[in-house]
Parts: structure tokens; sequence; C-alpha cells
């Protein structure tokens, strides 16, 4: 069987601890060389995977915030392929004493045990968001965005299946 692309996550994939092993960056390095494509998948929003990864130029796509953004490290090109985060709903997390909160481009993101207080906010506010858990991490996203999703979408601009 002949692969002709890799999608890796970063947290828990690539990196362990937050660094990506020298060995790992090597292998990366040697794919990308026999060229075929590497993706980059991974809940984290850009500005925060750009200062913990600057090798994200060896990457031919880069799928960010859960799925909701991709981004290309060749032209810097960044496209968001989701609605932004509802203002009024960021205010009433905020409201609400929800830390930590971060708002990226379409994803916002807190913590367990915040979970039950976002949900409440959700439902009472009638927004057609989701939830999704990943290792601690409570992101909040537009109903339908995922990274399958995000994948979907790099692999079209790379004109692969």
């Amino acid at each position: 069987m002949y692969f002709i692309a890799l999608a890796a996550d970063y947290d828990g994939t690539l990196a362990h601890d937050g660094i990506v092993a020298k060995k790992t960056l090597a292998a990366l390095e040697r794919f990308k060389k026999s060229g075929r494509k590497l993706v980059l998948v991974t809940g984290r929003e850009l500005p925060d995977l750009k200062r913990v990864f600057p090798e994200l130029s060896l990457f031919d796509k880069v799928v960010a915030e859960n799925g909701a953004m991709i981004y290309t490290p060749a032209s810097e090109e960044e496209r968001v392929i989701a609605p932004s985060p509802e203002p009024k709903f960021v205010a009433r997390l905020k409201r609400q004493g929800i830390k930590p909160l971060s708002v990226g481009r379409s994803i916002v993101a807190t913590w367990e045990p915040h979970q039950a207080t976002v949900l409440d906010i959700i439902k009472k506010m009638g927004l057609e968001l989701e939830i999704i858990f990943n290792k601690g991490a409570v992101m909040i996203l537009p109903s339908g965005i995922n990274k399958a999703t995000g994948l979907a979408a790099a692999l079209q601009d790379l004109r692969l299946s």
C-alpha cells in the first residue's frame, strides 16, 4: 500500500508534553522529501501552535481550532471554515467566571469542570454549538465542525481524496 499523505494530531501524537522529538521531526522530514503531503491536525489555536512548534513549514496544511481553520504554511494563508464565536456567548461565559477561557477565530475553549456551565449557557441562548472533549479540554465549536471536517477541507485544497 502506498500513502500519498499523512495526517497527524499534535498533542499526544507528534508532541509529548508539548515537545516534538528530534527523531519524530526527522521521520516527518523524510516523509516530506519523498514527495508526499503532510497535514497537521490540532485543537490548538494557530498563534499558540506557532509559538510551541516553529517547524510548521514542514507541513503542507495545518488544520487548527479542532477543524475550524485551515492554514497553509508556505503562503501563510489562513482560511476559517466556520463562523466566529457569538460575542454575546463569549461575554456570558466571562460573566459566569469561566477561566481559563480562550477565544479563537471560531473556537471557544476552556477546561473541565466548566462543561456543565458552558452547556447551560448554550441551551439558554439557543445556540447551535457542540462541545468536544479532549484530554480535559472543553472545546466549543459550531455544530458539524470537527477535526474530520477540517481534514476533509485541507485534503480538498491539496486535491486529494
